[in-house]
């Protein structure tokens, strides 16, 4: 396999309005493969299947999104610029740099009656307006209800009378080869609609975030970001949310967010306007061949518990390190972070039944789910410093045992105390005042001191510490 083929990209879904026209040249490259629709379509007009009486029900509940925000301009001259101490010392003023957007988007009317849309949350986290168009041409401010970054599911509402809402189908139902339908704004271009099939069911691995991606090969680009992907009875079951690509463009690997995912997610967000992650408190590794030999398993599906943490539901239930989690709920267990992934999205004081061999048997056992305080935390709740920006650990499940044990700066709002402090989205926090902070824990105890905060930050391949006074 050449280099070239083998480079795989993860992109998001919403487009900048700025390349729309521009994306819009041909490239010369050849399309991608197609699945054609079944002959034996859901209906036929004039002796030929059509999916056209589907899809009349199904487009009026499928929007375009428009948004409009701001986010702040890397400095050209590296981070010392950023450091309000240089900057004081030189005469720099200290203003926030920043630059307006404007990206497009797409989204789904779940609940006619209370107007809520269900979409991406990369497609409106940084957005200062919001605006919805429905099939109608009608246009509407939407009020952002809440967003999830974990799972990337946001949800909007609107105030309009006779919406389309789209019904909600099964994710857990649809098998590799469904045939699946697309609809959403790629490039601006409003209610486009693709075809496709279920190439694939539960990727893991494919974001850092929360997920169980239905992956399909229904043609999706930029700007189908949170619009939908229904089966052939119009029925919603995905949202698609990101691409494999090596140009930015569609080459038939697509992701979108299972429903029932995106359902569970939208009741926290519509209850709390937040979620609210939930654990059991242990440690763990995938069930290689090796280990599986080394336990004296013939499968290698499973998930190894190398720590139970003191006083965590884990322990009160009674499991121990060494348990080897083979079913979450009546999930067959590939591997630990399909395990993190069902755990994380249950809500606290939910119940987990655990099926773990032990010793070489079988063993049950239920775990109440507790309260994550490993989630990401708010930096108003921190230190004036630290406002505006969101912070959460380090995850080493998903970015490998290599990593830094650290916090990662998850966003920082432009214009805020902490960007101007000169946070950026993805530093990683090692230190602060000289105390290493690996846990959420460690990170609020220190934070939340009135003084000073002298951070040790790990950026890209280099590493700064910053005064925040």
């Amino acid at each position: 396999m050449s280099k070239d083929l083998a480079v795989k990209v993860v992109a998001p879904l919403a487009v900048s309005a700025s390349i729309v026209a521009a994306a819009l040249v041909m490239t010369g490259a050849p399309p991608p493969a197609r699945a054609d629709i079944p002959l034996a379509a859901p209906a036929t007009q004039q002796g030929l299947p059509t999916l056209s009486p589907m899809l009349k029900q199904v487009m009026p509940g499928v929007v375009n999104i428009s948004v409009t925000g701001a986010v702040e301009v890397q400095n050209p001259f590296g981070p010392f610029m950023d450091d309000p101490m240089f900057r004081r010392f030189f005469g720099v003023p200290d203003v926030p740099r920043e630059r307006e957007f404007q990206s497009v988007g797409s989204g789904v009317v779940v609940d006619a009656g209370n107007g809520y849309i269900l979409t991406n949350n990369h497609v409106v986290e940084r957005a200062t307006e919001i605006k919805v168009y429905l099939n109608d041409d009608r246009e509407f401010d939407a009020e952002l209800v809440g967003g999830d970054p974990e799972t990337d599911v946001a949800v909007l509402k609107v105030k309009a009378d006779n919406l389309t809402a789209v019904p909600m189908g099964d994710s857990d139902a649809i098998e590799v080869g469904d045939f699946v339908v697309a609809i959403g704004s790629p490039f601006n271009l409003r209610h486009t609609v693709t075809s496709g099939i279920v190439s694939a069911l539960g990727r893991t691995g494919v974001s850092n975030g929360y997920g169980d991606f239905i992956q399909t090969d229904a043609s999706i680009n930029p700007g189908n970001s949170g619009g939908a992907l229904v089966n052939l009875r119009g029925e919603l079951v995905g949202v698609p949310s990101m691409i494999f690509s090596r140009s930015g463009g569609n080459i038939g690997i697509g992701f979108a967010i299972p429903v029932n995912l995106a359902k569970s997610v939208m009741a926290q967000l519509v209850e709390h306007g937040e979620v609210e992650r939930g654990r059991i408190g242990i440690m763990g590794q995938p069930l290689t061949p090796d280990l599986a030999e080394a336990f004296g398993l013939k499968d290698t599906r499973g998930a190894v518990v190398t720590r139970v943490l003191p006083d965590s539901p884990a322990e009160k239930a009674g499991l121990k390190t060494e348990d080897i989690i083979v079913e979450a709920n009546g999930k067959t267990i590939n591997d630990f972070l399909q395990l993190r992934n069902i755990v994380g999205l249950l809500r606290v004081g939910d119940k987990v039944a655990l099926t773990v061999i032990r010793d070489g048997k079988r063993k049950k056992i239920t775990v109440t789910v507790g309260k994550d305080d490993e989630a990401a935390s708010s930096g108003e709740e921190l230190h004036p410093r630290l406002a505006g920006a969101t912070f959460a650990p380090v995850d080493e499940s998903a970015r490998g045992a290599a990593a830094d044990r650290g916090i990662v700066v998850q966003s920082v709002q432009s214009g805020s105390p902490a960007a101007r402090a000169g946070l950026r989205q993805g530093d990683v926090i090692l230190s602060v005042n000289r105390k290493p902070v690996a846990t959420m824990e460690a990170f609020r105890d220190v934070a939340k001191s009135k003084g000073q905060l002298l951070l040790h930050i790990r950026r890209g391949q280099g590493a700064m510490f910053l005064l925040l006074q």
